[in-house]
């Protein structure tokens, strides 16, 4: 199922991509499937290692133990597939080409669902199958996510192409999710659960909305726009209300992700205090750069006062479908920012269970 997600998104991105289409689904289509090799080597190796009987079962593999060295090789084999799917810094690199060149809806399929996969599996696999070897390898992770938010959201803002600037403040988004996931306390992980669940909502939307104005004024670049919340008053509130719940506003879900992420740090069992203090500082920066990025992006989108030429009846403003789309996905956004326990309510004993299991019996 992994391997056949890929195949849709990259028939959608050569049919249906913009002029460079080519190159970015040859590059998409050669760091996801390279990067399921090395899934495929994992699953083998787990299947076939201990039992006289290979057993792809869930179960019986969650309970295995393996030799120390052993479980580290499979940890990193694991880790190399699922970094490339949820982005982590260096294998980045294909999300940002790969964004540029999508139509809008093959990018929100990307941003909603596809990133999110490499952090189910983190979770799945790596935390529940290979619980020593993630507690070894957790505060280098936490590290790299750490400089994912930074490097990230000072890279956006150097983006002419309005996509792509979305899509840095996504592979951002996706440093928090690394530094919960890698924290191994309960906040912490609840906390990447409900960010995974959030920035699906919010990049989709995000992209959704660049996607519309697309079709309006056919500009992809940042530094020609300007102007254009005069003639599309509804398009320009809604993403001014998304760029703000993506730079983690209160009252939206981002906010209570990333909040939920930084109380998991600091009261993990894990780390000492000196560190947690330097990485909490570290993602307080990134929250910093994060409204820099987002705000100057409204900013020359916008505001200002720019005169097209075209005629005036090419303009139009979202009609009802991209209204209702988009308020159907700002309403979960609002919802979880309001009642997290929504969420939560789904992913708590789940996640307790797992470290109750795992993290706390050695």
């Amino acid at each position: 199922m992994w391997e056949l997600e890929l195949i849709p998104v990259y028939v959608l991105l050569s049919m249906w991509g913009g002029k460079k289409r080519l190159y970015s689904a040859t590059k998409f289509i050669l760091y996801t499937a390279g990067s399921s090799i090395f899934l495929l080597i994992g699953a083998l190796g787990i299947a076939l290692y201990g039992s006289n009987q290979p057993t792809f079962n869930f179960e019986t593999s969650a309970n295995q133990s393996y030799p120390a060295a052993l479980e580290i090789l499979f940890y990193i084999v694991f880790l190399i597939a699922f970094a490339v799917k949820l982005p982590i810094i260096p294998f980045h690199t294909w999300l940002p080409d790969t964004h540029g060149e999508a139509h809008y809806s093959t990018c929100m399929l990307l941003a909603g669902i596809l990133l999110k996969m490499g952090a189910y599996g983190l979770i799945r696999i790596n935390m529940e199958l290979l619980p020593r070897a993630h507690s070894i390898f957790s505060p280098y992770l936490i590290i790299v996510g750490a400089i994912q938010i930074i490097y990230a959201a000072s890279t956006s803002p150097g983006q002419r192409n309005l996509k792509k600037r979305i899509a840095y403040s996504s592979v951002s988004h996706m440093g928090f999710l690394i530094i919960g996931i890698s924290s191994i306390s309960d906040m912490g992980l609840n906390g990447a659960v409900l960010q995974i669940v959030s920035h699906g909502f919010i990049g989709a939307a995000l992209f959704f909305l660049a996607g519309t104005g697309y079709d309006r004024i056919r500009l992809a670049y940042l530094d020609e726009m300007g102007g254009l919340a005069a003639p599309m008053p509804k398009i320009f509130t809604m993403f001014s209300i998304l760029s703000l719940a993506s730079l983690a506003l209160p009252g939206m879900s981002g906010f209570f992700a990333e909040l939920i992420i930084f109380f998991g740090i600091i009261t993990g069992p894990k780390y000492l205090l000196i560190s947690k203090i330097l990485i909490t500082f570290v993602m307080a920066v990134g929250m910093i750069l994060t409204p820099i990025y987002l705000l100057s992006m409204l900013r020359q989108m916008f505001y200002g006062y720019k005169l097209f030429t075209a005629p005036n009846s090419y303009f139009f403003d979202a009609g009802p479908r991209e209204l209702f789309v988009s308020i159907s996905l700002l309403l979960p956004v609002i919802g979880i920012g309001i009642y997290p326990d929504f969420i939560f309510s789904l992913s708590v004993d789940k996640i307790e269970t797992l470290l109750s299991n795992y993290f706390y019996s050695f």
